[in-house]
């Protein structure tokens, strides 16, 4: 999906959350050579909720939002800011174990917040990320 609006064009991709159309709001926008992730949950394709603990579960949202960062140019080299909501603090180190593996190389500025809750109950946790890229193609 293409737009224009002030600070030049912007482009937009959606992923198989139930509530992207909903809510009104895409998974990832670029404007120019910034891309903004929404909070992304671990929402499988089909809709419902990625099963297992924290770790499966952010492994599950790194994998939505990378998807979206590389659909709008840009890689996981690119990625400059993440924040982690999780609702339980016995899983800071599973989550930070699993942002480890994808980002030891680009260490990105990183947030880790706990929340009291999430939208669904059996979401442990929702990432939001911001990606810097080069020059804009479209």
């Amino acid at each position: 999906m293409s737009m224009s609006g002030a600070g030049g064009s912007r482009r937009s991709t959606c992923s198989a959350s139930p509530f992207e159309e909903a809510f009104g709001f895409s998974r990832a926008l670029r404007v120019g050579n910034r891309i903004l992730v929404s909070g992304t949950a671990p929402v499988e394709p089909d809709g419902g909720s990625t099963p297992g603990g924290a770790a499966a579960q952010a492994r599950r949202c790194f994998a939505i939002i990378l998807a979206a960062i590389e659909e709008l140019g840009g890689s996981a080299a690119d990625v400059v800011r993440t924040r982690m909501f999780i609702t339980d603090p016995a899983d800071g180190e599973a989550v930070g174990a699993v942002h480890g593996e994808l980002f030891a190389e680009t260490r990105p500025a990183a947030t880790m917040v706990v929340v009291s809750a999430l939208l669904r109950p059996e979401w442990r946790i929702e990432i939001e990320a911001e990606a810097l890229v080069g020059d804009d193609p479209a």
